[in-house]
């Protein structure tokens, strides 16, 4: 599942293209997605201006003229790709083309999911935060309100594991899977230990990982191991640079012991029993 760099990412790549374009038209080609695509929604986007692109936690926000925000999530397999004459679709089933925008520069914005498990939803800008999608979510990993004061207090007798406390997006908005497991391996904790029983230096060792290996990862474009594609196609290039996750049963880069893999909230979980405590 995309996590908040490869919507960082996207984000950026995609301002870059579509910014200041007009939306001509939008054709439906399978509205069942997580969500039901509205029945008005191609009208509604039809004739708009594309004014800004944000990101809020693993959500995409294409704010649009009139007062009006696009908000995207990718779900399990989604892309949006902006198609022009040098997209290369080779990587793209076009049965999973669910929704296209045609852009008054004659090129289109895509959106493929061959699972289905993405969102597409129109409403007003003013109702973003008080949205059932974004009401709950927790600060941003990435901006000054995720600190060490923050983490320990909302660790503070906990016995959920670390790294499920990570990925409750309602304490901390935008991490996932991938990169939970290489923040920790940074500070040194192991996944399954008690969040409510880790001590202060090592929860100040996490929020110090959290930061530089999520701006690495948006850097890097992103991770793909199976599906996600960039705003251009292309896939992401941090998984060049993953030092635990999808490793196990290799050698540490750092001290050699095999990296191990175990479950944590029913997810796999890789780690290294020397480096991490």
């Amino acid at each position: 599942m995309p996590e908040l760099p490869e919507v960082e990412s996207l984000k950026r790549l995609l301002a870059r293209s579509i910014i200041g374009r007009t939306i001509v038209s939008a054709r439906i080609n399978e509205p069942r997605l997580r969500r039901a695509v509205a029945a008005d929604f191609a009208a509604a986007v039809s004739g708009r201006r594309i004014e800004k692109l944000r990101r809020r936690a693993k959500y995409l926000i294409i704010d649009l003229s009139g007062g009006v925000s696009l908000l995207g999530h990718l779900g399990m397999s989604g892309s949006l790709t902006y198609r022009d004459a040098r997209f290369v679709p080779d990587k793209f089933d076009a049965r999973h083309d669910h929704i296209q925008f045609q852009l008054d520069d004659g090129n289109a914005l895509v959106y493929n999911d061959p699972r289905r498990f993405g969102l597409l939803k129109l409403l007003p800008t003013v109702e973003l935060e008080s949205s059932v999608e974004l009401a709950a979510l927790g600060p941003e990993p990435i901006g000054d309100s995720f600190d060490a004061a923050y983490l320990a207090k909302t660790a503070r007798g906990r016995k959920a594991a670390i790294k499920n406390l990570l990925m409750d997006q309602r304490v901390v908005a935008g991490i996932g899977n991938i990169y939970a497991a290489e923040i920790l391996f940074r500070a040194g904790v192991r996944p399954t230990r008690r969040a409510g029983r880790l001590k202060r230096i090592e929860l100040e060792r996490i929020v110090e990982a959290t930061a530089p290996i999520l701006r690495a990862a948006i850097d890097g474009r992103g991770t793909t191991f199976r599906t996600y594609r960039d705003s251009s196609g292309r896939p992401g290039d941090f998984v060049t640079r993953l030092q635990v996750y999808g490793r196990a049963g290799e050698p540490c880069y750092t001290c050699s012991t095999t990296i191990r893999s175990t479950t944590v909230g029913q997810r796999s979980s890789f780690y290294c029993p020397t480096c991490q405590r």
